[in-house]
């Protein structure tokens, strides 16, 4: 490998790793009732998940780099798994980007109803100022949203 084609990464592969737990349940949980996997088998398995997570990644960015664009796109991931050979995964990929993409819009929504920095007592005192100041100004004859006309 010439320099030109040296990896992109600034670290080793240990650097890049799966948490081992959530892949030791995985294993659990697809195992039949009664069996269990060995460490080294369990190990192996994360291991093989990590070369496919690169793998797929590797392929993206490539894909990306074509496309001439500096950030990878859920386009760019589909396209990878596609051109490696695992169309079967794509319906499943696609599922979980629509899930992922309703739940960061709802995400968005809660943030902005609770960014405005006051906690729910303070919001309901200021609604009831503001009601208050809207009943004041319509008592006074002014339309909503104009000023009070003053009394001569």
């Amino acid at each position: 490998m010439s320099d030109d084609e040296a990896p992109r990464t600034t670290g080793t592969d240990e650097d890049v790793s799966l948490p081992k737990a959530t892949v030791a349940k995985l294993v659990a949980e697809l195992l039949p009732e009664g069996f269990t996997a060995t460490k080294e088998v369990k190990d192996l398995i994360t291991d093989c998940c990590k070369e496919f997570v690169l793998t797929v990644a590797s392929e993206a960015n490539e894909i990306c780099e074509k496309d001439s664009k500096k950030t990878m796109l859920p386009d760019h991931v589909v396209n990878a798994l596609k051109a490696l050979g695992f169309e079967e995964f794509v319906a499943g990929v696609e599922d979980v980007l629509k899930d992922h993409k309703e739940l960061a819009k709802r995400a968005k929504k809660a943030k902005r109803a609770a960014g405005n920095g006051m906690s729910p007592e303070e919001a309901l005192a200021l609604q009831e100022q503001l009601f208050a100041a809207s009943r004041a100004k319509l008592e006074a004859g002014a339309a909503p949203g104009e000023a009070p006309a003053e009394a001569s």
